[in-house]
């Protein structure tokens, strides 16, 4: 089945309103209108910059989608700093981010936090892309499929096809995110496959063919056509390289 790839950008923190306004004009005054059809594109700023960046967008009228870096699971409440799907659709955001790495070791994110926030998401007509990954030492030990496919089934769990097909899964091999260090393509697609495989059992195959699975971890200009030439490697959730306009754009050329 062929998928329409997605290019994801993950600004992190970085980018005051300001900049964030600078760096969406740019992406958008550099995409092509026929790109549309061949690629989804996707850039995920911090909260602050999610409407700015969306205005820009649709002043534009650019094909290119806002999504949150982060969402809470409940709709409302005693919950300081957190923010609700309700407030991102609001806003105009088609997904979040949930389960990143750093979320997770930075904030102790756990799989049924990541389970909640998918649920809220698609709930709410919001779509979760979804990240796993291992961390060096689970490598070394040579656990990595059977630890990353725990983190998808954990995920997904109460889930149903339909809702799960909309999602989005981003492999993001720890041990090479902001390093500079890639897993070979080789390597992230014999990972990336086994979560297919694994989507194949929780929801069909027809559902698991659907799905998108992206890389993450230190993707660039320079690997890109390495990693998307890959049969279960459907795109990117890029972090440094979507904060150039210009290696961005690369990016997005290289899944036309």
């Amino acid at each position: 089945m062929t998928r329409k790839p997605l290019m994801a950008g993950n600004w992190k923190m970085n980018n005051t309103v300001a900049e964030a306004v600078v760096l969406t004009q740019e992406i958008s005054n550099r995409y092509e209108k026929e790109w549309a059809e061949a690629v989804d594109v996707l850039v995920c700023p911090p909260f602050v910059d999610l409407k700015p960046a969306k205005t820009v967008l649709d002043f534009d009228k650019t094909k290119v989608s806002v999504g949150a870096q982060n969402v809470h699971w409940e709709p409302k409440g005693a919950f300081t700093g957190e923010v609700s799907v309700a407030m991102i659709k609001e806003i105009g955001c088609t997904c979040s981010i949930v389960g990143h790495s750093e979320r997770r070791e930075l904030f102790g994110e756990t799989n049924e936090d990541v389970n909640r926030k998918v649920k809220a998401l698609v709930s709410a007509g919001l779509y979760a892309v979804v990240c796993v990954g291992e961390s060096l030492a689970v490598r070394e030990e040579g656990t990595t499929e059977e630890y990353v496919t725990a983190q998808v089934r954990a995920a997904f769990a109460g889930v149903d096809a339909r809702d799960a097909a909309e999602c989005v899964v981003a492999y993001e091999p720890i041990w090479a995110i902001g390093t500079g260090r890639t897993a070979t393509p080789e390597q992230a697609e014999a990972v990336c496959a086994a979560i297919r495989a694994t989507l194949a059992e929780l929801f069909g195959d027809e559902t698991a063919d659907a799905m998108r699975v992206l890389y993450g971890g230190s993707m660039n200009v320079g690997n890109v056509e390495g990693l998307m030439a890959q049969p279960n490697i459907d795109g990117g959730l890029v972090g440094g390289a979507s904060l150039e306009a210009a290696s961005f754009v690369q990016l997005i050329e290289a899944c036309l």
